[in-house]
């Protein structure tokens, strides 16, 4: 109680103190005073025994085929990191570069560059497969040793006394096409995940425009698998999953590009993360008309395409189940599916909290009534 009113108070004082001031500098110390004070609402709880244990704070953004914000949770102007969701622009360089002409490559080996798999055994033959047509081995992956997602294919290894390798890493995919696109322009592989690296300021390129936000804004950081990662806020992120089904505005290598992404995931959409993973299951049931894509600490993105929307969700505290607790109410509330059909997807949207005994001690689920103009979205 303490702490809301000290906060009602600063921010009274700032709008008091500063909001007809003329000099640009107080201006932004007031913009920044107050940005700082809000809160994303409450999206997830978390209950046990009726009674509210936790919950997960974030951000949503929808916006149109005019790049028009039409729904909105919280701080759409908030910056963080795309992380894994933006493979599916980081893939775009290759395809419409030629790479699929050059080497041949199958929807099945796009979808993967896409995706951040499970290191199941088919990921592995398909990865295994783009390097095989690039001339290349595993010995180039950059991403680092991973244990493979699923407990049954890590024991595997365990058992047979195997260490897990790039390869299993679930960005393996991701980093093999970065290599094709090294191959491809007779780029050296060494180094390849350098910011300065040819290869790597091309992708910045296409990033920056997919995305529509200047690499100047950008902070380059390194995601978990090292490649660079780019700061940007939710809206433009919403923005280009927006663009990604809705690219007319670019190229028409580019729209080819970006038509033949979604085509890719949405009839393989096991290469994009695998059994038992959301955007996997998401997309088996909803695809073509829905594609998402998760990345870590708490990001979800999505494309309605036949609506060409774009949606950002950022869970603040970085968890990942409630962004996908949120993606799924988003789904159903839609409307564009009926319940029935999406019935073995609900358990994304809400669900039971089970003990070691299999005993139900709660349920995480999302605040349901924050959704209900989204749905007014689809029934105009």
């Amino acid at each position: 109680m303490i702490q809301i009113t000290y906060k009602i108070i600063i921010a009274k004082i700032a709008n008091s103190t500063f909001k007809n001031c003329r000099n640009n500098k107080i201006k932004k110390l007031r913009e920044i005073l107050i940005f700082a004070l809000m809160e994303n609402p409450i999206l997830v709880e978390v209950r046990r025994g009726g009674i509210l244990e936790s919950f997960h704070r974030g951000a949503v953004c929808v916006v149109n085929a005019s790049g028009e914000i039409i729904f909105e949770l919280g701080k759409s102007n908030q910056i963080c990191y795309p992380r894994s969701a933006m493979k599916f622009v980081q893939v775009l360089p290759l395809i419409e570069m030629g790479g699929i002409e050059k080497f041949g490559f199958t929807q099945e080996e796009i979808a993967i560059m896409c995706g951040s798999h499970n290191g199941e055994p088919e990921h592995l033959r398909v990865v295994r497969s783009i390097l095989k047509k690039i001339d290349s081995d595993e010995s180039f992956l950059g991403c680092g040793s991973q244990y493979p997602t699923n407990k049954r294919d890590a024991d595997a290894l365990v058992r047979t006394e195997t260490k897990p390798t790039a390869i299993h890493n679930n960005c393996s995919g991701k980093h093999a096409g970065m290599l094709a696109l090294c191959k491809l322009l007779g780029h050296d592989l060494v180094g390849y995940l350098n910011p300065n690296h040819p290869i790597q300021q091309i992708i910045l390129t296409y990033v920056s425009e997919m995305y529509e936000y200047p690499a100047s804004k950008m902070v380059c950081a390194l995601d978990g698998c090292s490649a660079p990662v780019y700061s940007i806020p939710v809206y433009h992120q919403a923005l280009c999953f927006k663009n990604l089904v809705d690219p007319k505005q670019f190229s028409l290598k580019r729209q080819k590009a970006c038509g033949i992404v979604v085509d890719a995931i949405s009839k393989f959409p096991f290469m994009v993360a695998g059994s038992k993973r959301y955007c996997t299951d998401l997309m088996e049931i909803c695809a073509p008309q829905i594609i998402g894509k998760t990345g870590a600490e708490g990001i979800f993105c999505m494309s309605f395409t036949e609506q060409k929307l774009g949606i950002c969700i950022k869970i603040d505290d970085g968890k990942m189940l409630p962004q996908y607790n949120v993606a799924q109410a988003l789904v159903e509330a839609s409307g564009l599916f009926s319940i029935e059909y999406l019935k073995s997807l609900h358990s994304y949207a809400s669900s039971d909290l089970k003990n070691f005994n299999q005993l139900i001690t709660g349920e995480i689920t999302v605040k349901s009534e924050l959704f209900e103009a989204f749905t007014s979205i689809f029934k105009g």
